[in-house]
């Protein structure tokens, strides 16, 4: 969940690294640091906080370092000790000639601490990731990079680590295993990080390291190998993404930008991708041909956060389209309670940064077990995407702001992609493929009309700046929206807020009612709508305020807000109603006053369990 950047080569590595560090803020973070080979040895600078912190110490050692062209940098995400100056990394060996930052858990450190304890090493820090560099300087004397595959093998739990060595101050050392490292290549030049936003201001080309792989890094190129020694052959990837894309421009945050970029990244989604001869979607990713799809008897969808509550969207979306059963998952509790793999049952992984690690253990035991597993990502050669091997990328572009708007808004689009080429197989009439082709083909221009409309939802906004609680409800397709509308309003705001479906409201949830506590309550206008309205009537009845995000159209009952979308083909209509109640989230975050695009405690990619 942290940040690296590495850097061997010809230049001062000083400035590159703080870029890559500022690159990779909005991951979440509670300090960072930096070491450097200069003319003393290796030197190290952390400061808990932000990286400006850490800036703010480094002016008087910048005439001694400003020639290290070798170094690495963190952003720590704390685990094991609190966030704290001595906690932060890099970390040093007792003799500082070793260096090392590190992502990840050791699952074995407090064994590996009592055993470095009883050769006499004196720890300097509460941190399971400062046991490696006393390994690593530990092991004979030789190439760096058979120190850390030595060490490493003592080693049990997940890492993303980056190694220098004083002594070989033209060498990088970088490993993984369950938490991602990506390469970067230059001219005369290589780079290292966790995440391709440090690299893409300097190399377009990437290489992603596999579990139980290392890399030895030095100015003219690099080599890969196994954790057992043996030799890997890696093949770069071209990065599309421009270094703008990462930039605020105008705005003053990222979730703002993103949620504007919505109507092009979704033309992007499905760029390519609709088949109006056959009304249907052209999915190449999934290479699984109709014959397979129509074997499948059941939808398995995993995921996280705003990821697993786009995969609830697409399983009504499958099941509506297809007549298949689907169900979403959590998929940080599914691998734990022994699932039984079907053949015929097709696993979906869900996951923006393709490096979510519950959602990646998932996929590895639906694979160890023989099931199939398709991807839906954002990030191109990502974990997931690679150990899936098939699926969709979503193209939404890079999404940097810790809440998750337009990849959601793109991953409930692929999802509807996929149960239309699913309907379209099985039993779709050709003309329901048309109505619904049309609708996605509808789906940028209309999130650009909702999108004008700010200015009143920043203005029922403002009535929740003053509440406590908040209540978000939704009935069948609503209710997804409903649970990710509360999610941003949680995440971004600290607002407390919870979601129900509008049935279960009188089962317990309507106690919580009263004057105070507003209900957002979706509200399309589909076959439910006169039960939705029962609803409204019963939390009227406890004084309850209701703001509804609905069509256009007449509404026979006061609400004290209301926020108009427009009306798509009702199974679509989740994608569109979820839209402005990311506005809502952003703007009650504003009037309280929070850091929108970096929430407390959260960060971007969940890299550890």
């Amino acid at each position: 969940m942290c940040g690296i950047v590495g850097y061997v080569g010809h230049r001062p590595a000083l400035p590159i690294l703080l870029e890559g560090l500022h690159r990779l803020e909005y991951r979440g973070y509670d300090s960072a640091g930096i070491a450097l080979v200069g003319s003393r040895g290796i030197e190290t600078f952390k400061r808990s906080g932000r990286v400006r912190d850490l800036e703010s110490i480094l002016p008087a050692a910048r005439a001694r370092i400003r020639r290290a062209t070798t170094g690495i940098a963190h952003t720590r995400w704390a685990t094991h000790g609190a966030p704290s100056d001595r906690n932060a990394h890099p970390h040093l060996d007792r003799h500082g000639r070793i260096a090392i930052v590190h992502n990840g858990i050791i699952e074995n450190a407090a064994a590996l601490r009592a055993r470095l304890a009883l050769d006499g090493v004196e720890f300097a820090s509460e941190t399971d990731s400062e046991v490696l560099a006393h390994l690593i300087a530990a092991m004979p004397a030789g190439r760096l990079v058979d120190a850390v595959r030595a060490a490493l093998q003592l080693v049990t739990g997940a890492y993303g680590l980056a190694v220098m060595d004083a002594e070989r101050p033209d060498t990088l050392v970088v490993a993984r295993n369950g938490s991602p490292v990506v390469l970067g290549i230059g001219e005369r030049e290589m780079f290292a990080a966790s995440d391709t936003a440090a690299l893409v201001r300097h190399t377009s080309q990437v290489v992603h390291l596999d579990d139980g792989e290392l890399a030895e890094l030095r100015a003219d190129g690099y080599e890969t190998s196994t954790l057992e020694g043996g030799p890997t052959v890696k093949t770069p990837l071209t990065v599309t993404w421009a270094a703008e894309a990462l930039d605020k421009g105008s705005y003053g945050h990222f979730m703002r930008k993103e949620i504007d970029e919505q109507p092009d990244a979704v033309r992007r989604t499905l760029t390519g991708r609709l088949d109006h001869r056959f009304h249907t979607s052209r999915l190449g990713g999934l290479e699984l041909d109709p014959r397979a799809l129509l074997e499948i008897r059941r939808v398995k969808i995993l995921g996280c956060g705003s990821a697993w509550i786009a995969g609830t969207i697409g399983a009504h979306l499958i099941e509506q389209l297809a007549r298949i059963p689907a169900h979403a998952e959590p998929a940080s509790e599914f691998r734990y309670r022994n699932p039984v793999i079907e053949p015929d049952c097709l696993y979906i992984a869900v996951s923006q940064s393709g490096e979510t690690f519950d959602t990646l253990a998932a996929v590895q035991e639906v694979t160890r077990k023989g099931g199939q597993v398709l991807g839906i990502v954002n990030v191109v050669g990502s974990s997931i995407a690679r150990a899936c091997g098939r699926g969709i990328y979503v193209h939404a572009g890079p999404e940097v702001s810790v809440v998750s708007t337009k990849a959601m808004t793109c991953t409930a689009t692929a999802f509807a992609l996929l149960a239309l080429h699913l309907g379209r197989i099985r039993d779709l009439a050709p003309t329901e493929g048309q109505r619904l082709v049309a609708a996605l083909e509808a789906l940028p221009g209309q999130i650009a009309s909702i999108l004008a409309d700010e200015p009143a939802i920043a203005a029922i906004a403002q009535t929740f700046a003053g509440v406590s609680n908040a209540y978000f409800v939704g009935r069948a397709r609503g209710y997804p929206v409903a649970l990710e509308g509360a999610l941003k309003l949680k995440e971004v705001s600290y607002l407390h807020a919870e979601a129900y479906p509008a049935s279960e409201l009188k089962h317990g949830p309507l106690a919580l009612i009263e004057a105070a506590t507003p209900t957002v309550v979706v509200l399309p206008r589909d076959a439910l709508f006169a039960k939705n309205l029962s609803t409204i009537e019963e939390i009227h009845a406890r004084q309850g305020p209701v703001v509804v995000v609905t069509h256009p159209g007449p509404l026979p009952i006061a609400v004290a807000g209301r926020i108009d979308v427009p009306q798509s083909a009702p199974e679509l209509d989740p994608i569109l109603l979820n839209v402005p109640l990311q506005l809502l989230a952003y703007h009650v975050a504003l009037a309280k006053g929070r850091d929108v695009d970096r929430p407390r405690n959260l960060a971007k990619s969940v890299t550890v369990e």
